[in-house]
């Protein structure tokens, strides 16, 4: 059994639509997926769609928070993708990646790195326009030599291109997943400062669970993250955070490997009905 329950589509900042990406995890011999676009559901559907009969689709989505020391990734599973808190809440958090991306745009411009804001949008494609299409759109012009650079250099949070948007805290991520009767797991943790305290926290709102099994961890990590499962009583889940970026950063779709009892307790959590066969 193989599963990858950290995905993105061109939903977000994905290079492939849905229904490419599930394709490509049939092919991969996938058996569960989630679709986790960051701030959004519009692939949700589609993807849905195109699995019917092939393969499990968890409906999902990650929601980008920021604390006072960077960003912190909350993800939802099993949500209900239609639910009209969630859409308004997922609407209100992309609207504030419009007017961020604007004003990064408007930075390079005076940095003498002028994109066009219409490529931007062409390179988006989906509702949710994120860093990496401003990236695309730079290396299209010949400013830097990859996208990596563009984060490195102008775009990254020290970058002089950067702009923060609309502060959404995890606190409040993990109370709009609850309320659309998802499950919320905390994303690639391995690096987040005070996570114990961070945990006790989130719990009290409705954390459920942690993401172990992440593309970027070594073994010593992911036992270490493991272990703070087990201490604070959270599911564990994994995936590669796919995007299809085809570069030596990214980690195959379906090559983490996620313990099929994780996948158990994820849908006993969701009150689904897990199917081996």
């Amino acid at each position: 059994m193989k599963f990858d329950l950290h995905l993105h589509t061109t939903g977000s900042d994905g290079r492939l639509t849905p229904t490419q990406m599930v394709a490509l995890a049939i092919e991969c011999g996938l058996k569960v997926i989630s679709i986790t676009d960051h701030d959004s559901v519009s692939g949700v559907d589609e993807a849905l769609a195109a699995a019917e009969g092939k393969l499990t689709v968890v409906p999902g989505v990650e929601i980008n928070t920021d604390l006072a020391t960077g960003e912190l990734h909350v993800l939802g599973y099993f949500i209900d993708y239609q639910d009209a808190g969630l859409v308004d809440s997922l609407a209100r958090i992309r609207e504030s990646r419009v007017g961020r991306a604007q004003k990064m745009v408007a930075r390079l411009a005076d940095l003498g790195m002028p994109v066009e804001w219409q490529r931007v949008l062409d390179l988006a494609r989906g509702e949710s326009i994120c860093r990496p299409h401003i990236a695309q759109a730079m290396l299209e012009k010949g400013y830097i030599y990859n996208e990596k650079e563009a984060f490195d250099k102008y775009i990254g949070r020290n970058g002089p291109a950067y702009v923060s948007r609309e502060k959404v805290g995890p606190v409040e991520a993990v109370r709009i997943i609850r309320k659309a009767k998802g499950i919320a797991v905390l994303a690639h943790p391995a690096d987040i400062a005070d996570v114990d305290n961070l945990i006790v926290e989130l719990k009290l709102a409705g954390l459920q669970g942690i993401e172990a099994y992440y593309g970027q961890y070594d073994s010593r990590t992911v036992s270490r993250i493991v272990g703070l499962a087990k201490r604070h009583d959270l599911l564990t889940t994994g995936g590669s955070d796919y995007h299809h970026f085809r570069d030596n950063r990214e980690v195959p779709l379906g090559s983490v490997d996620i313990p099929e009892s994780s996948i158990v307790r994820l849908f006993a959590a969701a009150d689904r009905t897990y199917k081996t066969s």
